[in-house]
């Protein structure tokens, strides 16, 4: 690794143009960052200089790309990592930060002096610290530990995976809940916060799913899907989403929350986000598990929206989409309001060959 040494402009730039060089430099001279100050791995001045247990330092972000990729042993030595723990190599560091200011008159930048990355231990003491403050009605010091661990994760994805890897989402969880009971109106802030760091925190796990899959978290959600905050409708539809894929059973509870089938509605009908495919998804699995049960496929036929976007999605947003909307218009199908929904279907301009064609893929898919 080289730098050309190249003489700076600015005021006096005229005058230095004629004395040239400084003393003792040619401008065409090559600086050579010596052989220890390089990462072994990457071949680069290292940034953050940490030390394995074999003893060799490497630049933290090759030597994670390197474990990550399922590498066991040390790049240099090839023996097997007792531990995979890399201790920052403090005078090392300090010597690069040196060396760099030292021949900054080459164009070399001074490194800055990295963020330590979150542990582990840290970690779990934040979840341990949420719970009890959760608990205890603590919403003030809620809120600065949900802060402390959206920065953290902010800064590197080694913190976001150290801080996900370590039951972040269950305490996140926990706490959702516990609030929602407590009451959604007073403590509003701090639930949205919240459910704003669940959005990357999964997989929650089987205690964070059971936590946010309760009855009283799924309503907290619904109830944010109607909210007036466009973020806060975008963060309830990602996490729903999140927790259908963990879970389908949460389906069920969301079908039980009065009034759910009007928000779905409009969430599929008016998209409330750029990623509006995610929102419609959900939405349309939610009411396909809707129209299972006979009071559901009522309530869902009376709306007047709902064979009309029912039949637009079709062939509209992706396969899953329509795979959806088939089986719930099939569902439609099965009740009192059976002939009702085909001529609806059919005016609409669904044909009635494609219609049966659509409940026999349906029928034999299940």
């Amino acid at each position: 690794m080289t730098f050309l040494w190249r003489r700076r402009g600015g005021r006096g730039a005229g005058a230095a143009g004629k004395k040239g060089a400084p003393e003792g430099i040619k401008p065409s001279m090559e600086l050579t960052v010596p052989t220890h100050f390089r990462c072994p791995i990457s071949l680069d001045l290292m940034k953050d200089p940490v030390s394995l247990s074999t003893g060799i330092t490497y630049d933290r972000e090759s030597i994670e790309k390197w474990i990550d990729a399922g590498n066991f042993t040390c790049p240099v030595t090839n023996q097997v990592l007792r531990n995979f723990d890399q201790i920052p190599n403090h005078a090392l560091r300090k010597m690069i930060q040196d060396w760099c200011v030292e021949h900054k008159s080459y164009g070399v930048e001074r490194i800055p002096t990295p963020r330590v990355p979150i542990t582990s231990y840290e970690v779990s003491e934040v979840c341990a610290r949420m719970s009890a403050a959760a608990h205890d009605g603590d919403e003030k010091k809620c809120q600065e530990l949900v802060v402390k661990i959206k920065n953290s994760a902010k800064e590197s994805e080694r913190n976001k995976r150290c801080i996900v890897g370590n039951d972040i989402g269950a305490a996140l969880a926990d706490m959702f809940e516990t609030f929602a009971l407590f009451s959604v109106e007073k403590h509003a802030n701090l639930l949205k916060e919240t459910l704003s760091a669940l959005t990357w925190s999964f997989p929650l796990g089987e205690e964070g799913v059971s936590k946010l899959n309760s009855a009283v978290s799924l309503r907290c959600m619904a109830r944010f899907l109607k909210d007036e905050d466009l973020s806060s409708r975008q963060t309830a539809i990602f996490v729903l989403k999140q927790l259908i894929l963990e879970d389908q059973g949460c389906v069920d509870g969301l079908v039980e929350i009065e009034g759910i089938e009007e928000t779905l509605f409009r969430i599929v009908k008016v998209p409330i986000c750029p990623k509006a495919t995610q929102a419609c998804l959900v939405a349309l699995g939610v009411l396909d598990r809707v129209c299972d049960l006979e009071e559901g496929r009522e309530s869902a036929y009376t709306n007047a929206l709902t064979v009309p976007l029912l039949v637009k999605k079709i062939l509209r947003v992706s396969d899953t989409a329509t795979a959806f909307s088939i089986s719930t218009l099939w569902k439609l199908s099965l009740g009192e309001t059976s002939e009702n929904a085909l001529v609806e279907a059919v005016e609409l301009g669904l044909s009635r060959s494609y219609w049966w064609c659509c409940k026999l893929a349906v029928v034999k898919e299940h």
